[in-house]
C-alpha cells in the first residue's frame, strides 16, 4: 500500500496550504469508525491474524532483501554515568519530537516502528522480581532480555523451552521470566494483529571466575542458539521467538509503534524507579517495505538513519568469511560454527550491520575499531590524513569491505556510547553538552528544550567523524584521539609494506603469445559474434577512445525492455531496470572525487577476527579494468603461491544449446576444485571463441562461480580475473564488478580501439593513448 508521512494538503481560502495535524486529528480525519473495545483476555488468549503476514502469503511483491530504513536517531547520556528516571524522559520526549522523522501506513495507529535502548536498571529489576519471590544477583553478574513471544500459551511454551535449553547448555541459570506489563489498546489494527506477547528472561552467571565481558560473549551464544534451534524446529510463521537482545548492561524496550507510543504502550519506562545513564531512541520510516515488531530499532548495539546500498555484496561476502573464521575468544570451533549464518535473512540493512558489529566486538575487537572497520573514512584521496590512520585504513580494506551508504550510526556495548557518520555526510547529526554533564545528539536541532546558558558546547557531527562517550573514564573522546590510538596500535604500515602486492603495467613476456590459444580470424567476424553492431564502434567505442566520455544522447532510449524484445539482446541488456530503481541522485565523479575511488584489494583474505601481517598480503589494483599487458601479469603473479587457474567460458558448437548450462556446471566445480586446492587467481576466458567454441556470456559465467563459490564459503580464498570480449561499455562493466568480477580485461574492446586509431588519418592520439582514454571514460 501507499505510504506517507504525517503532513496533510488542506485548502483554505482557495489556496492549498502545507500543515502538520497531531495524530488525534488525523486519526478522526482517515478513520470513520469507531475504536473496538478493548478486551485483555482476548489478546492475550489467542493470537489475532497477522495481516502482513497475510498478504505476503497471498503472493504479494514483498522481499525481505529490500528492507531499508530511514529514520530519526539520538541518545541522551550521562558522562559521570549518574542514573536517572529524568534521563530516560528527555530520551522519550526526544523520541516523540521525531515522529516527522517515522512513519505510518493507512493505520494511523500503527507506526514503522519505534524504541528505545537503556542502561539495565537494575532497582527496578531487583524490586520487580523481589514482588515474585525471585532474587537477583548483583548487577553485572546476570543478563536480561525483552523476548518476543507467541500469544498462544503452547507455542510460547514451547519457545521459552528453547531458551532454557540454550542457558543449559551454556551452563549458566535461567533465574526466571517476567512479562512486561503494555497497554494494547493504543496500538492500530496493522500493529495489533502481529502484536507478540513480551517477556524478559533474566540469566545468572553461574561461573565465579567469569569476567562481565566474557558473560557477554556467552549470552550471545545462548541467543544464537536459542533462535537456530527454533528456526530447525519449528515454523517461524507459526511459532515465535525473537530475542531483542540479551546483555548484563543494555536492555531494549520496541515494537511497531509509532514515536509517541513507545512510552504509553511500555508501562515499565513510567516507573520513577526505572532509571538510566544512557538511552538511544530510535523512530523507523521503513522505506518501500513492511514494519514489522522484530525489525524496529534500536537492535542490539546500534540505531541507525540511513541506508546500505552495498547490502546484498556485504553479505554475500559475509557468508563466503564463514569459511575462514577463527576465534578463541569467542569459544571453539565448533561453537563458532554452531552461531553460523552470521547474517540474518529476515532482517532490514542495518540488522544485519548489527549482526557484524556484535561479532566483531564479541570476538576482541573495540566497538570502535569495528565502526572504523565497517563504516571508514573517505582516506585514500585526504591529503590531510595523517600516514599511521590512512595504514590502518588501508590495512583493514584487506579484511572486509565497506558498508556504504548515507548513514549515521548511534551504537553501544554499554560501556561507551557513540555515534558516527558515513564519508559523505549524507546524514545530520548535532550534538549538545551540558554544564550538567549530559549529552544530546539526534537527528536534528530541537529533540529537546535544552537552555542556552546550560550548554557547555554544541557542533554537529562532521563527514567520516565519530563522536564517542567512555563510560569507563567518564569522558567524551574526541575523533583524533579515538582514531589515532586504533591506527597506532599496531605496525599496519609496515606490514602494507611487506606484504602489500602491486602491479606492473608492463607484461614480462610479448604481448602477442596472449592471443595464441585461439585461430586468428578476421576482426569483423569476431566483433560480430559478441554482438558488436557498427552504432556501438561509431556511438560508443569511438567516442570513449577518442574523446574520453561516454557517448550521450538527448532524445532517450525508444528500444523494447530486453525483456520484451522479440530480437536476441545481449544478456547485459536484461539489468537496465536493476540499476533504475537508485532513489538516490547520481554522484559526481570530479566534484567528488575527495570521497569516491575503484582502488580495490583483491585475492585471498584472511580470518576476518583476527589480525595478523599475512591479512596484507593482497593484490591493490589501481582499478578493476586491466589493460591486457596488467591482466597478464595479475594471472601470473610471480610471488610464492599466488597461482592462477583458467577456466574456458566456452563450450562446442556441437553440444548445442544445452552446452550453455553444462559449461557453466562445469565451471563452477571446476573452481571449487581449484579452490581448495591453492589457486588465489581464476581466471574467466572466452579467448578460444571461434567457429568451434560459442562464449558463454561473461557476467553469467562470473556471476554463477561467484554465487556457487559464495555457498561453499570459498569465495573469499581467491580474485576471480575476467578476460571477455562481450563487455565494452559502463553499465556491462558496472554488472561484471556486481557480480562478482574483480579484474576485467574486455580484450576485443581494446582490439576495436586499436583499430579505429589505425583507421584514422590523422593521427591525434597512439593506441596506447587512446586505450587509457577509453579506460578514463569507463572510469568516470
Amino acid at each position: 500500500g501507499m505510504r506517507r508521512q504525517q503532513a496533510t494538503i488542506t485548502s483554505i481560502g482557495g489556496g492549498a496550504r502545507r500543515q502538520l495535524r497531531s495524530r488525534d486529528e488525523l486519526k478522526r480525519a482517515v478513520s470513520t469508525q469507531a475504536t473496538p473495545p478493548f478486551h485483555p483476555e482476548i489478546v492475550n488468549k489467542e493470537e489475532k491474524v497477522d495481516l502482513q503476514q497475510k498478504a505476503v502469503e497471498m503472493g504479494s511483491l514483498y522481499d525481505p532483501a529490500n528492507e531499508r530504513d530511514a529514520c530519526g536517531v539520538g541518545f541522551v547520556a550521562n558522562i559521570k554515568c549518574k542514573a536517572s528516571h529524568l534521563l530516560v524522559r528527555d530520551a522519550l520526549e526526544m523520541l516523540e519530537r521525531m515522529e516527522h522523522r517515522g512513519a505510518c501506513g493507512c493505520d494511523p495507529d500503527s507506526g514503522d516502528g519505534a524504541g528505545i535502548l537503556v542502561g539495565v536498571p537494575h532497582n527496578f529489576f531487583k524490586s520487580e522480581l523481589e514482588s515474585k519471590g525471585i532474587k537477583l544477583p548483583e548487577q553485572g553478574k546476570y543478563g536480561v532480555g525483552t523476548v518476543f513471544l507467541s500469544k498462544n500459551q503452547e507455542k510460547r511454551a514451547k519457545a521459552k523451552s528453547m531458551v532454557e535449553a540454550a542457558i543449559k547448555q551454556a551452563g549458566h541459570t535461567c533465574i526466571g521470566w517476567r512479562t512486561v506489563p503494555t497497554n494494547s489498546r493504543v496500538l492500530g489494527e496493522t500493529s495489533g494483529t502481529s502484536e507478540p506477547y513480551i517477556e524478559q528472561v533474566f540469566v545468572g552467571n553461574n561461573k565465579p571466575g567469569l569476567s562481565q565481558d566474557n558473560f557477554e560473549r556467552v549470552l550471545y551464544k545462548i541467543r544464537r542458539w536459542a533462535h537456530r534451534t527454533h528456526g530447525a524446529k519449528t515454523s517461524s510463521k507459526t511459532h515465535r521467538l525473537y530475542v531483542c537482545g540479551l546483555s548484563t548492561r543494555v536492555v531494549t524496550y520496541k515494537g511497531q509503534l509509532s514515536s509517541t507510543q513507545v512510552a504509553r504502550y511500555f508501562r515499565d519506562l513510567s516507573e520513577p524507579e526505572f532509571e538510566s545513564h544512557l538511552a538511544l531512541v530510535h523512530s523507523r520510516f521503513s522505506t518501500n517495505t513492511f514494519p514489522s515488531w522484530e525489525r524496529a530499532q534500536p537492535f542490539r548495539m546500534l540505531a541507525h538513519n540511513g541506508e546500505i546500498n552495498t547490502r546484498r555484496g556485504n553479505v554475500n561476502w559475509m557468508q563466503s568469511r564463514q569459511g575462514l573464521m577463527k576465534s578463541s575468544t569467542i569459544g571453539t570451533q565448533e561453537e563458532l560454527e554452531s552461531l553460523y549464518p552470521i547474517m540474518n535473512e529476515d532482517t532490514s540493512d542495518s540488522g544485519q550491520l548489527d549482526n557484524l558489529l556484535e561479532l566483531l566486538t564479541l570476538a576482541g575487537r573495540p566497538i570502535t575499531e569495528a565502526m572504523m572497520m565497517m563504516i571508514p573514512e573517505a582516506w585514500q584521496n585526504d591529503v590531510s590524513i595523517s600516514p599511521e590512520k590512512k595504514a590502518f585504513y588501508e590495512y583493514n580494506s584487506c579484511l572486509m569491505e565497506p558498508w556504504d551508504g548515507p548513514a549515521l550510526m548511534a551504537f553501544t556495548d554499554g560501556k561507551c556510547i557513540g555515534a558516527t557518520l558515513d564519508r559523505n555526510g549524507l546524514r545530520p547529526g548535532r550534538f549538545y553538552i551540558t554544564k550538567d554533564d549530559r549529552v544530546v545528539l539526534g537527528s536534528e536541532v530541537g529533540v529537546l528544550d535544552i537552555s542556552p546558558k546550560d550548554v557547555l558546547a554544541k557542533g554537529r557531527l562532521q563527514p567520516g567523524k565519530m563522536f564517542l562517550i567512555d563510560f569507563e573514564k567518564q569522558q567524551i573522546i574526541e575523533d583524533d584521539k579515538i582514531k589515532n590510538e586504533m591506527a597506532t596500535a599496531h605496525p599496519y604500515a609496515e606490514w602494507l609494506r611487506e606484504n602489500k602486492i602491486t602491479l606492473g603495467t608492463k607484461a614480462s613476456i610479448p604481448n602477442q603469445s596472449r592471443h595464441s590459444r585461439a585461430p586468428i580470424y578476421d576482426l569483423m567476424q569476431r566483433l560480430r559474434c559478441f554482438g558488436y553492431t557498427r552504432e556501438t564502434l561509431e556511438m560508443l567505442v569511438g567516442p570513449m577512445a577518442i574523446q574520453g566520455a561516454e557517448a550521450l544522447g538527448s532524445m532517450g532510449n525508444d528500444a523494447a525492455l530486453a525483456c520484451l524484445s522479440t530480437t536476441p539482446r545481449s544478456i547485459f541488456d536484461y539489468f537496465h531496470q536493476l540499476f533504475a530503481q537508485v532513489t538516490n541522485p547520481p554522484i559526481d565523479p570530479i566534484r567528488e572525487s575527495i570521497v569516491m575511488t575503484l582502488a580495490c584489494p583483491v585475492g585471498p583474505e584472511g580470518n576476518l577476527l583476527d589480525r595478523s601481517p599475512g591479512h596484507a598480503n593482497r593484490v591493490f589494483l589501481e582499478q578493476p579494468l586491466l589493460t591486457t599487458e596488467e591482466f597478464f601479469n595479475l594471472t601470473h603473479l610471480k610471488q610464492p603461491g599466488w597461482k592462477s587457474h583458467e577456466l574456458d567460458a566456452t563450450f562446442s558448437v556441437t553440444e548445442g544449446a544445452r552446452g550453455l548450462e553444462a559449461s557453466i556446471n562445469r565451471m563452477c566445480e571446476a573452481a571449487e576444485t581449484a579452490v581448495r586446492e591453492g589457486t588465489k587467481v581464476l581466471v574467466i576466458s572466452d579467448r578460444r571463441t571461434g567457429t568451434e567454441h560459442i562464449p558463454v556470456p561473461s557476467v553469467m559465467a562470473a556471476g554463477a562461480i561467484h554465487q556457487y563459490l559464495v555457498k561453499k564459503m570459498l569465495r573469499s580464498q581467491c580474485a576471480i580475473a575476467v578476460e571477455c570480449g562481450d563487455a565494452r561499455e559502463v553499465h556491462h562493466f558496472c554488472l561484471l564488478t556486481g557480480f562478482g568480477a574483480d579484474a576485467i580485461c574486455p580484450y576485443m574492446a581494446f582490439e576495436t580501439v586499436q583499430h579505429l586509431i589505425k583507421k584514422q588519418t590523422k593521427k591525434a592520439l597512439t593506441v596506447d593513448q587512446a586505450i587509457e582514454s577509453y579506460r578514463k571514460s569507463v572510469n568516470a
